[in-house]
């Protein structure tokens, strides 16, 4: 069954996203059911790149690891570059590092490397869920600490606390579930209703 026809604001993909089901040291869900489905995929960009519109990018970065995914997606689609922000000691190049404190609490480090663009460069910073907004935190002092714009963000979720709440104050922010919608408010609560209803197999890709 095609879901194309529904309304572009009822996000009908984000229900097919998976409960963890691995406990408390990995995230509460899997949202790669989404990538795996092309219609739930390439539905979720054409939403991101239309809410995008106006906004002037001259290269993606993607948060290392899942964060690559959406990004060099969104990439493709914009017409612009990809660049990777990689947890450290992943690139063989010159980096630049930032320290943060991740979703779990654990402290980790993010690498850039260095140059990676000219100052002034419009940078859209990708990565696939936005929580506590500290790995984000540390792509954007990577990206501002070589002369770059953020221009704004993309994510399939923006959780909403005091620090998300401040970057949707000070940057353009896109992502799948809206705020307002009862998609947000689940997300908040880190429980979507959709999981009482959860079948691996509907988010099978279309076999041709």
């Amino acid at each position: 069954m095609s879901h194309r026809n529904s309304p572009r604001d009822d996000r009908w993909y984000l229900s097919i996203m998976s409960p963890n089901t691995k406990g408390d040291k990995f995230a509460w869900l899997d949202p790669t059911s989404i990538y795996i489905n092309g219609e739930a995929f390439h539905d979720l960009l054409d939403d991101l790149v239309a809410d995008l519109d106006g906004l002037t990018v001259d290269v993606v970065a993607g948060l290392d690891a899942m964060g690559f995914v959406l990004a060099s997606a969104l990439a493709t689609r914009l017409g612009v570059g990809f660049l990777p922000v990689r947890k450290a000691g992943k690139l063989c190049v010159a980096t630049d590092k930032v320290s943060f404190s991740n979703y779990s609490g654990r402290t980790q480090d993010m690498e850039m490397r260095t140059p990676a663009f000219a100052p002034g460069t419009k940078v859209l910073v990708v990565d696939q869920w936005v929580e506590t907004g500290g790995t984000m935190g540390a792509a954007i002092d990577l990206v501002r600490r070589q002369g770059g714009i953020v221009a704004g963000l993309a994510a399939i979720a923006i959780e909403e606390n005091p620090v998300t709440d401040a970057y949707r104050r000070a940057l353009r922010c896109v992502s799948g579930v809206v705020q307002g919608s009862r998609w947000q408010t689940e997300c908040n609560r880190q429980r979507l209703s959709s999981f009482d209803s959860y079948m691996a197999e509907a988010t099978f890709p279309r076999i041709r």
